[in-house]
C-alpha cells in the first residue's frame, strides 16, 4: 500500500487501527448498489423491497455462520455501542421485571470493560429496581481475576459481561473459563462478551464458546461506521431498546440499514479468510515496533504481556512525557496513534484500564496505544521507529 500524504504534510503512518480501520475496497464495492440502485424498504413486498430483503438476509446468514450462530440469532445494530447497550439493558430489564418486591439481582462486569458496557451497567443499576453492579478486577497484565469472579457468582446474578479482548491494551480474556464458572455457580445468568476489538483477530466462535450474547462492530474490521450486530442465543430473554416496527424479531425496531449489514458481512468474511496469515504478519511488525522503541527510548514500559494480547496491540508508557502532547507531536510528523480509548468529545480521559491493572498515575500519564492492522507495512514501522524517539526526546528536553 502506498503511503498516504496530506496535501502539504508528511506521509501518513496510521497506527490507530483499534480506534477505526480503513474501509476495504471489497466492502465499498459490495455496499455500493444499496446506496443507490437497490433502495427499497426491506420490510415491503414489491421487487425493490424483495431485493433489499434478500441482501439483508444473505448478510445475516453470512454473519451468523462466521460467528457460530443461527441466522435468527443475529440482530443488526448501528454499531458496537448499541449492541452492548442492547445486551446489558435488554437482559437486566427483563431480570428486573421478574424480581419479587424488594428482590435484588446483580450484573457482574470486569473492571476493564469498554465504556459502552461499564456505563450501561452503571445506568441500569441506577434506573432499574433491584439491580446492582459489581466489578471484578484484573491482574497487572489486564487478565480477569477468576477467583474473584467465582466469589462474585455466589449471589443472584442476572448477567456476566466480560470483553473478549481489551480495546486499550489488547489483553485476551479467558472466556471459556468465565463461561464455565458462570454455568457452574450461577446457571441462570446470561453471559455477554464485547467482541468488538477481538473479531478482527480471533475466531469468535472458538474463542468465546457458550456465550449467550456477542457484540461486534463493522468499522473495526474494515467495514463502515454505524453498523454492528449482537448475537442473541435462542432462549435468551431480552427486552428491546428500540420499539415500534417489529423488525429483528421485535428485538430492534427500525428500518434496516441494508448497505451497512452488507458491509459488515463482507468485512467479517474478509478478516475471517485472512486472519491466520495476517495475525502472524502483523504480530511480527508489532514486535519490531515494540522492541525497537523499548531499545531506542529510555524509561519505557510495556503495559501488558505481549504473549497474551492481540497481534496488533502495542501499548507503551513513556516516563516523563505527557501523552496528549506526544500524540499531537506525532500527528504533526504524520504518525497517528492514540492516548487511550476514543471518546465522543475527543478528550483523553484517565485510563480506568491502566488504573485497574495497578499502573501508577504518574506512569499512565505517558501511555500511548500503537495499534496495527491490515494496511500496516514494514515502512510504517520503520518510520515510527525514526519519529517516536525524536518526539519523546523533544518533550523530555
Amino acid at each position: 500500500m502506498e503511503p498516504q500524504t496530506a496535501a502539504d504534510g508528511p506521509p501518513l503512518t496510521y497506527l490507530d487501527h483499534a480506534a477505526s480501520t480503513p474501509v476495504r475496497d471489497e466492502v465499498v464495492e459490495a455496499m455500493a448498489p444499496f446506496a443507490a440502485q437497490v433502495f427499497g424498504h426491506p420490510s415491503g413486498h414489491h421487487r425493490q423491497a424483495r431485493a433489499a430483503r434478500q441482501a439483508l438476509e444473505d448478510a445475516r446468514d453470512q454473519v451468523a455462520g462466521l460467528l457460530g450462530a443461527a441466522p435468527g440469532e443475529v440482530v443488526f445494530t448501528a454499531g458496537g455501542t448499541e449492541a452492548d447497550n442492547l445486551a446489558v439493558f435488554g437482559v437486566l430489564g427483563a431480570a428486573s421485571r421478574r424480581l419479587p418486591a424488594g428482590g435484588e439481582t446483580v450484573v457482574i462486569s470486569s473492571s476493564v470493560e469498554h465504556a459502552a458496557v461499564l456505563e450501561a451497567c452503571r445506568v441500569a443499576a441506577a434506573r432499574l429496581p433491584g439491580v446492582e453492579h459489581e466489578r471484578v478486577g484484573v491482574d497487572s497484565h489486564g487478565v480477569l481475576d477468576l477467583d474473584r469472579l467465582a466469589e462474585a457468582l455466589e449471589g443472584d446474578v442476572a448477567l456476566v459481561t466480560v470483553m473478549l479482548a481489551n480495546n486499550e491494551v489488547g489483553t485476551v480474556q479467558p472466556l471459556a473459563e468465565v463461561v464455565s464458572l458462570a454455568r457452574e455457580r450461577a446457571p441462570r445468568a446470561v453471559v455477554h462478551t464485547d467482541a468488538v476489538q477481538a473479531a478482527a483477530w480471533l475466531d469468535v466462535a472458538l474463542a468465546a464458546p457458550g456465550v449467550d450474547l456477542v457484540a461486534i462492530s463493522a468499522h473495526k474490521l474494515g467495514g463502515p461506521k454505524g453498523a454492528g450486530a449482537l448475537v442473541v442465543r435462542e432462549g435468551t430473554e431480552l427486552e428491546p431498546l428500540v420499539v415500534g416496527g417489529g423488525q429483528e424479531r421485535e428485538r430492534r425496531a427500525g428500518t434496516h440499514d441494508v448497505a451497512g449489514a452488507v458491509g459488515l458481512a463482507t468485512a467479517l468474511g474478509a478478516v475471517s479468510r485472512e486472519r491466520d496469515e495476517e495475525g502472524l504478519r502483523v504480530a511480527a511488525l508489532r514486535d519490531r515496533l515494540a522492541d525497537g522503541l523499548l531499545h531506542a527510548v529510555p524509561s519505557v514500559t510495556e503495559a501488558a504481556d505481549r504473549k497474551s494480547v492481540l497481534p496488533g496491540h502495542c501499548h507503551l508508557c513513556f516516563a516523563a512525557v505527557d501523552r496528549e502532547e506526544l500524540v499531537v507531536l506525532l500527528d504533526e510528523a504524520g504518525v497517528c496513534v492514540s492516548a487511550g480509548a476514543a471518546c465522543a468529545s475527543g478528550a483523553v480521559e484517565p485510563s480506568h484500564v491502566l488504573a485497574s491493572m495497578g499502573v501508577p498515575a504518574t506512569v499512565a500519564r505517558g501511555s500511548i496505544r500503537f495499534t496495527l492492522g491490515r494496511t500496516t507495512t514494514p515502512a510504517d514501522i520503520e518510520r515510527a521507529l525514526a519519529v517516536v524517539p525524536e518526539a519523546v526526546a523533544r518533550l523530555r528536553g
